[in-house]
């Protein structure tokens, strides 16, 4: 449908907690989803949230083959996780991997994720689905449901974690 701007840092915008979706037959919803999938391909993101550009739906969008940006991550299916739901599997961390963001150009830190994680959700047609995911997986996942809830990955940056 349409490539979309991308909010970023300092937009107030991205620091609202977004409403869960109510209704699957919203017309809306295909034309949000086609719009998400255009921005990140166009940005070459490995995810996007509908906060980012300026919907506040829980709604995101994620998945690679190859990707620029992050050249070693192995593939992620392209998924629509609509309404989602996170919850750790262990109490492992992974606090050496780096990560960016669409929203916050031009910097990358590390930041600390669960390593393994579940979780579950609607696709775009309204369907129940859930998954256990592990290392690029789950640390995609929670960056990018961290913007459902008005976070960015700086918040997320303990001191003194190197960033760049």
């Amino acid at each position: 449908m349409a490539v979309r701007d991308v909010l970023t840092i300092g937009d107030p915008r991205l620091r609202q907690v977004s409403a869960p979706v109510q209704r699957f037959d919203d017309p809306a919803l295909p034309a949000l989803l086609d719009d998400l999938r255009d921005t990140m391909a166009a940005s070459n993101g490995a995810g996007l949230a509908a906060p980012q550009i300026g919907v506040p739906l829980r709604v995101v969008i994620f998945g690679i083959t190859r990707n620029p940006r992050y050249p070693e991550a192995p593939a992620i299916p392209e998924t629509v996780l609509i309404n989602p739901v996170l919850t750790p599997l262990d109490e492992a961390i992974d606090d050496d991997a780096w990560e960016g963001c669409l929203s916050v150009p031009g910097w990358r830190a590390r930041v600390p994720r669960w390593r393994r994680l579940h979780y579950r959700g609607f696709d775009g047609q309204g369907r129940a689905f859930e998954r256990q995911v592990e290392g690029f997986h789950a640390r995609v996942v929670q960056h990018e449901c961290d913007h459902l809830d008005g976070v960015l990955f700086p918040d997320r940056m303990p001191a003194g974690m190197p960033h760049g």
